[in-house]
């Protein structure tokens, strides 16, 4: 910028720009790109006859209360069509400026499966006799889990959610993927949602210094980092969960 009299200005970059503390790590990419308008259309209500909203929003609340996290998994083909809808109706989740920042990697190759099992465990005995401490273990205790994942064996499928941390555009720069990592979780969670809503059953891991080798091993880019690992099908006949209890409604929600 210039003055009047022709004199160029000095900037004081640290004076100069506002501090934005409310912005997130992910939203500084810098990406310099045009914006494109997206097309609109009339939105389409869900629209049920024969159910009410409140006996709707009743009869799915009683489908996931009856979600429970199962370790012991049955190896009983799971017909693929039914992984190919659920991961459908994640990827309708909702993400910052609709970047959609999420890959859903799914294994059911047997050696592949071995191979992440192996460094699962690995690191997971680290985890369990060094890194996560005293109280850590002490807490897991009552859950009955340790570093041994027999399910990433038995499962007929396994499921590894990786954010993208950013994309590219087709000139090759960096696209920022705005909050990614929230917008990867609320897909996670509507894909567990769909998953018992089809009747399988799943538990949700995430192997504490796992995500680089998985990434390697999965060929997957350096711009995704893995999120949550998914062992999917059906429980074995004798599988048994903790006795545990949900915080009743009062605990968990305050009305203003």
């Amino acid at each position: 910028l210039e003055k009047t009299n022709g004199e160029k200005e000095k900037h004081d970059t640290k004076s100069k720009h506002p501090s934005r503390p409310w912005v997130d790590e992910d939203l500084k990419d810098g990406t310099d790109h045009p914006l494109e308008e997206e097309g609109k259309k009339n939105l389409i209500p869900n629209t049920f006859i024969s159910l009410t909203t409140v006996t709707r929003s009743q009869t799915f609340y009683e489908l996931l209360n009856k979600r429970r996290s199962v370790r012991f998994l049955s190896d009983e083909p799971v017909p693929r069509e039914v992984i190919d809808n659920v991961i459908r109706t994640a990827g309708t989740s909702p993400s910052g400026a609709h970047t959609e920042p999420w890959t859903f990697v799914v294994v059911q190759d047997s050696s592949l499966k071995r191979k992440i099992r192996e460094i699962v465990e690995e690191e997971e005995e680290i985890n369990y006799k060094k890194r996560m401490g005293d109280r850590w273990v002490n807490d897991l205790k009552r859950l009955r889990t340790n570093w041994i994942k027999e399910y990433l064996d038995t499962a007929p499928y396994l499921i590894l959610i990786f954010k993208q941390v950013y994309g590219r555009l087709p000139n090759g720069k960096k696209k920022t993927h705005y909050y990614n990592e929230i917008s990867v979780s609320i897909a996670c969670g509507i894909l567990l949602a769909a998953l018992q809503n089809a009747g399988l059953y799943t538990v949700t891991s995430t192997p504490l210094n796992c995500g680089p080798q998985l990434r390697v091993l999965l060929q997957r880019p350096a711009n995704e980092k893995l999120l949550l690992l998914l062992p999917v099908g059906y429980p074995k006949k004798d599988a048994t969960v903790p006795a545990l209890t949900r915080k009743p409604l009062e605990d968990i929600m305050v009305v203003m």
